[in-house]
C-alpha cells in the first residue's frame, strides 16, 4: 500500500475516521474524527489528504467543506442533494462540485459486469462514450469523473482484476481510435481536480447548504429525508454526552500531563501515559459514531446497540481520566508524596452518579455529610470564560451549608425528592436535592464544600405545591416538606427579571414577561404528534399520513397531568407529568448573573418505549405506533407570512430557512445541533431555542417554532435499513429558551452573545466529581490553567495531546493541538453576559497559560502542516466564524524515575 500511495496510484480521500454525517454532527465531533484520521494517516502512511469524498451522507452542510479547507483539502466531491438542485445545476452548468448518479439513474457500468472481449469491445465502448458525453454536457469543461464501483464492491480479490482488465480493453480501444475524439485514463480525485483546474480559473460561488435531501426513486414522488434529523434521540443525546466528556478529559489530561512533566512528578506522568490509550479509544469510539449511518440512527437495532456500548465505554473512560487528572492538579504536595510512597492510584475523584449500562439514565448518588469534616465537590470549567453553573447534588441531610473555594458561604436551596407510591407521589424523608450556583473561573478546577450545620435550614427549603401528593402515613409523622394543593387557575413563576405564566390545567408555559422592560411575549408550549405515513416515514424519511383524520394528533388530550412546583431562594420550577410518557419541567433562576437571569430552562423526559397504558395517555395511538412527537412554541412574533427561521449548521454558524408550503411539513423540517431562532421582521423580539442534542426543527406557521422530540415508526421506509424504529428509551432533552430585544434581521444571521453562552452551557457542562477516600485538607481549593479569561467571542474548542508518531494509539507526544473558534456573536440584541471580558483590540488581552510554553506554531486544523511560528497568544488572529489551530510544545525537564514499588 505504501508503494501505491507514494506513486500516486492510490489516493486516500478526506481522511476522516469515518465519512461523517453532515446534519446531526456537532462541530467538535466533526472536527475530532477528522483530526484522528489525519493524524493516523500522517503517522502511519505519511499522507496528507488533498481531496474530499462525501457521497453517502443524506444531504450536505457548509461545515464539512470549511473544515476540509482548513485541514489542507483543496476540493471535494458530494452526491446526495435534492433532485431539483441537481436539475438546476445541470441546466446552469455550475460544475463547481461533482456528484455521481443516484439510484434509478444507471449507466452501463453499474447495471451489470460483462467481460469485455474483441467481440463486444466496440459496442460497449461507444455506449460508454455516449453516456460519458451526456455527463460531460452538464459542465462547462470537458472533463468527466466516473467512479468505478459502488457500496459493497471490491470485496473479492477477483473483482479487482475483472474490473481492471475490462476497463483496460475499453480504454485501449477508445484511446487508439482518433474518430472518438476522447481520451480516457485511470486516475484519482487529485488527477481529476488538476485537469479541471487546468481548464477553469473562475468558479461560481454558492452559499447555503443542501438540506433537505429529497429523492424520487420510489413511486415517482418526492420523498424527504428529514426523519433522521430526529431518529433515535437517546443515541443522539448519548453522543453529545461523550463529546462533552471527551473534550473535558482532553483539556484536563493535557494540563495535568504538562504540569506533571514540568514539576517532575514522575509517577503522575507514568500513570497518565499508561492511560493515554483510553483517551485514544474514546476519540475513536466518538469518531465512529459520527458515521452517516450511526448518529443518524439509520442502522439496524443490533448495530445501534453496538454503537451505544462503545459510546458508554468512552464515557466511562473519559470520566475516569478526568478524575485522575483533576486529582493530580489538586493534591497538596504532602498528599502527593504520601500517595507516591504507597504507590496508590489516582482514584479518589469520581462522578456523582452511576450508570451501569448505556440503556440506563445516570442515577445521582446520595452523599452522606459527616459531622467532623466537609464533603468536597470538585468542578472543572472547561470553558475559556467564567461561568455560573447550577449545581445539583443528592444529599441525605437537611442540616447543611455550602462554601466556595475561598471559604465563603453561598446561597443554597433544598428541594424534595419524590417517590411514586401508586397512591400519589410521596416526599422521601432520607434524600434531598441540594441546589446552589457555583462561580467557576475560566479553565479551572475548583472545590466547593458541603458542611454539616447545627443551625436551622427551614428557610432554605423550597415551597412545594402539587395536585398529586400522597398524604402523610400517620398524623404523628412530620414530613421534611409541607406540600400544598395547587390552587385553581393559571400558575405564575416569578423572579426579579422574569414572570412566567402557565396554563393551570396542563402545566404548559403560556407567556414570558420581561420585568425590566415590561415586554410580554406569548410563548404557548404544546406537545402533539404527526401520524406517520406507513412505509413512507421511517428511520430516514419523514412524512405525515395524508389520510389521517387530523394532520396532528393531540397526544396529551384526556391525560391527567400531575403538577409539582418547587420555589426557593435559588430557583423556581414547575414539572408536569403525563403518565410514564412525558415529564416537562420549566425553571427560572433567582440570580443576577446574565444570561441565566433572563433565560428559561426547559427539560423533557420522554419515553415512547414505555409500557402503553391507555388510561394514562388516551391521546396516543395504541403502543405509540406511527408517532412523530414534537414540542411547539407558539408566539406572537411576526417572522413573515412565509415564515422565516434560522438553524445552526453544526454549531459553526446560522442558516436562514424560509417555508415552502407546497412541499409540506416534511420538506420544511431542517437539522439543528444546538440552536434555532425566529425573530420579528423589523425591530422587535427574537426567540432562540438552544438544545443539547441534534434534532429536526421547523417554523410551519407565523410565530411558531417546533422541534421534534421522538419518532416511533413500525415500518421500514425502503431506504436501506430494512426495519422500523421501535427501540425507544427513556430520554432526557435539555433546552434554554431566550427572548431578546433585537434591532431586526441581520444580513448574516448570528446568535447573540447570550445565546452562545447558553449553548456552551448545554454543550459543555461542568465536570462534577465527588471525593471518596481523601481528607478535605489533602486537596487544594483550586487550580487555574490561564491567567485571564478569553474574550467573549472566543471558544476553546480543544486542547488535545497529540500521539507519539511511532506509537499513535499508545503514547502521548510532547505536542498539543489548541483550536480556537470565533463564535462571532450578533451585536443587534439586548441580552448581556456578565461573565466574560467583552470584545478587545487584542484577541487574548493579557491571557497566558499558567504552564510554561516552549514553542507555538500555527498549523492546519488537523496539525498535519505548519503555517509559521506564533510568538505570543495575543498575536493569534481568529476571524469571525472561523477556527484557528496552534501547536503548543510545553517544556519538559528531565523527569526522575518513579520511586520503586
Amino acid at each position: 500500500m505504501l508503494d501505491l500511495v507514494s506513486s500516486g496510484r492510490l489516493e486516500i480521500a478526506t481522511g476522516g475516521w469515518v465519512m461523517t454525517d453532515e446534519a446531526n454532527v456537532h462541530l467538535y465531533a466533526m472536527l475530532d474524527q477528522l483530526i484522528e484520521g489525519h493524524q493516523w494517516l500522517s503517522n502511519i502512511l505519511g499522507v496528507r489528504p488533498v481531496s474530499g469524498w462525501s457521497v453517502d451522507p443524506f444531504g450536505h452542510g457548509a461545515a464539512v467543506p470549511y473544515l476540509l479547507q482548513e485541514s489542507g483539502v483543496k476540493a471535494t466531491v458530494v452526491q446526495r442533494i435534492h433532485y431539483a438542485w441537481k436539475q438546476w445545476l445541470a441546466e446552469q452548468q455550475l460544475g463547481d462540485f461533482q456528484w455521481r448518479q443516484v439510484p434509478g439513474e444507471y449507466t452501463e457500468y453499474t447495471i451489470k459486469s460483462v467481460p469485455i472481449d474483441d467481440h463486444n469491445v466496440k459496442k460497449k465502448a461507444e455506449l460508454l462514450l455516449e453516456q460519458y458525453g451526456r455527463t460531460g454536457s452538464l459542465y462547462p469543461h470537458n472533463v468527466v469523473l466516473v467512479p468505478i464501483g459502488d457500496d459493497f464492491r471490491y470485496d473479492h480479490a477477483s473483482e479487482w482484476d475483472q474490473q481492471y482488465n475490462s476497463y483496460q480493453r475499453l480504454l485501449t480501444h477508445i484511446n487508439g481510435d482518433p474518430k472518438y475524439h476522447a481520451s480516457i485514463q485511470f486516475g484519482t480525485l487529485k488527477d481529476y481536480f488538476a485537469e479541471v483546474q487546468n481548464r477553469m480559473r473562475d468558479y461560481p460561488s454558492l452559499q447555503g447548504d443542501f438540506f433537505v435531501y429529497s429523492d424520487i426513486f420510489s413511486e415517482g414522488r418526492p420523498a424527504y429525508w428529514s426523519g433522521y434529523f430526529t431518529t433515535r434521540p437517546y443515541w443522539k443525546v448519548l453522543d453529545r454526552q461523550l463529546e462533552a466528556s471527551l473534550r473535558s478529559a482532553e483539556i484536563l489530561y493535557t494540563w495535568a500531563y504538562a504540569w506533571a512533566k514540568q514539576e517532575g512528578q514522575a509517577r503522575v506522568v507514568q500513570l497518565l501515559e499508561k492511560d493515554y490509550e483510553k483517551l485514544v479509544r474514546a476519540r475513536r469510539n466518538l469518531g465512529l459514531f459520527q458515521h452517516h449511518d450511526a448518529i443518524t440512527g439509520t442502522s439496524k437495532a443490533y448495530v445501534m446497540h453496538d454503537y451505544a456500548i462503545k459510546l458508554h465505554e468512552g464515557l466511562h473512560d473519559t470520566l475516569a481520566l478526568a478524575g485522575e487528572a483533576a486529582e493530580a492538579l489538586l493534591l497538596t504536595p504532602a498528599a502527593m508524596a504520601a500517595l507516591d510512597h504507597r504507590a496508590a492510584p489516582l482514584h479518589h475523584l469520581h462522578p456523582d452518579f452511576e450508570r451501569s449500562t448505556y440503556e440506563r439514565l445516570p442515577r445521582k448518588l446520595p452523599l452522606a455529610i459527616p459531622r467532623d469534616q466537609p464533603r468536597l465537590i470538585v468542578m472543572f470549567n472547561s470553558l475559556g470564560q467564567r461561568r455560573y453553573e447550577v449545581v445539583k447534588v443528592l444529599v441525605t441531610a437537611l442540616a447543611i451549608r455550602v462554601t466556595d473555594e475561598h471559604g465563603h458561604e453561598v446561597p443554597i436551596q433544598i428541594n424534595p425528592v419524590w417517590n411514586d407510591t401508586g397512591n400519589g407521589m410521596a416526599i422521601l424523608s432520607t434524600q434531598f436535592e441540594l441546589l446552589f450556583v457555583a462561580d467557576l473561573p475560566a479553565l479551572s478546577v475548583i472545590t466547593y464544600s458541603i458542611h454539616h450545620t447545627s443551625r436551622p435550614t427551614t428557610d432554605l427549603r423550597a415551597s412545594v405545591y402539587s395536585n398529586n401528593y400522597a398524604p402523610a402515613p400517620d398524623q404523628n409523622y412530620s414530613p421534611p416538606f409541607e406540600a400544598r394543593d395547587v390552587l385553581p387557575g393559571d400558575i405564575q413563576l416569578e423572579s426579579d427579571h422574569l414572570k412566567l405564566l402557565f396554563d393551570g390545567t396542563t402545566g404548559m408555559l403560556r407567556s414570558i414577561t420581561d420585568k425590566i422592560s415590561g415586554r410580554v411575549t406569548q410563548t404557548a408550549v404544546r406537545y402533539a404528534a404527526y401520524p406517520s405515513a406507513q412505509f413512507k416515514s421511517g428511520a430516514y424519511l419523514f412524512k405525515p399520513d395524508p389520510n389521517a383524520r387530523e394532520p396532528e394528533e393531540d397526544v396529551l388530550a384526556g391525560a391527567k397531568p400531575r403538577l409539582f412546583i418547587h420555589s426557593g431562594p435559588v430557583a423556581s420550577e414547575l414539572s408536569v407529568m403525563f403518565g410514564t410518557v412525558l415529564m416537562h419541567t420549566t425553571r427560572i433562576l433567582h440570580v443576577t448573573h446574565q444570561p441565566l437571569a433572563s433565560a428559561v430552562y426547559m427539560e423533557n423526559v420522554f419515553n415512547l418505549g414505555a409500557r402503553y397504558n391507555s388510561s394514562e395517555t388516551p391521546g396516543f395511538p395504541p403502543h405509540f405506533r406511527e408517532t412523530e412527537m414534537f414540542m411547539r412554541i407558539m408566539t406572537d412574533i411576526d417572522n413573515g407570512a412565509e415564515p422565516t427561521f434560522y438553524t445552526d449548521q453544526s454549531g459553526l454558524h446560522m442558516q436562514k430557512r424560509v417555508r415552502v408550503q407546497r412541499i409540506g411539513i416534511q420538506g420544511n423540517y431542517f437539522p439543528i445541533t444546538s440552536a434555532a431562532m425566529i425573530e420579528d421582521n423589523g425591530p422587535g423580539r427574537r426567540l432562540t431555542l438552544l438544545t443539547d442534542h441534534a434534532a429536526g426543527a421547523a417554523a410551519w406557521q407565523q410565530g411558531w417554532l417546533e422541534v421534534m422530540v421522538e419518532r416511533r415508526t413500525f415500518y421500514d421506509d425502503a431506504r436501506g435499513m430494512g426495519e422500523g424504529v421501535t427501540d425507544q428509551k427513556r430520554t432526557v432533552g435539555r433546552y434554554w429558551l431566550l427572548v431578546e430585544d433585537t434591532q431586526g434581521p441581520e444580513p448574516v444571521a448570528r446568535l447573540s452573545l447570550a445565546a452562545h453562552h447558553l449553548a456552551n452551557d448545554l454543550n459543555y457542562p461542568t465536570t462534577q466529581l465527588i471525593n471518596e477516600g481523601l481528607d478535605a485538607d489533602q486537596l487544594n481549593s483550586g487550580a487555574h490553567l490561564i491567567t485571564r479569561p478569553l474574550p467573549c467571542p472566543l471558544h476553546l474548542m480543544t486542547l488535545r495531546t497529540l500521539p507519539e508518531p511511532q506509537y499513535p494509539s499508545l503514547l502521548p507526544s510532547r505536542t498539543t493541538l489548541m483550536i480556537i473558534q470565533n463564535q462571532s456573536p450578533s451585536c443587534t440584541t439586548s441580552a448581556s453576559v456578565s461573565t466574560c471580558n467583552g470584545l478587545a483590540d487584542s484577541p487574548f488581552p493579557g491571557t497566558e497559560f499558567t504552564l510554561q510554553v516552549a514553542n507555538m506554531q500555527k498549523t492546519s486544523l488537523t496539525a498535519t502542516s505548519s503555517k509559521g511560528p506564533l510568538a505570543t497568544l495575543p498575536d493569534l488572529i481568529v476571524p469571525h466564524h472561523r477556527l484557528r489551530a496552534v501547536s503548543l510544545t510545553f517544556p519538559q525537564p528531565p523527569t526522575p524515575p518513579p520511586p520503586a514499588e
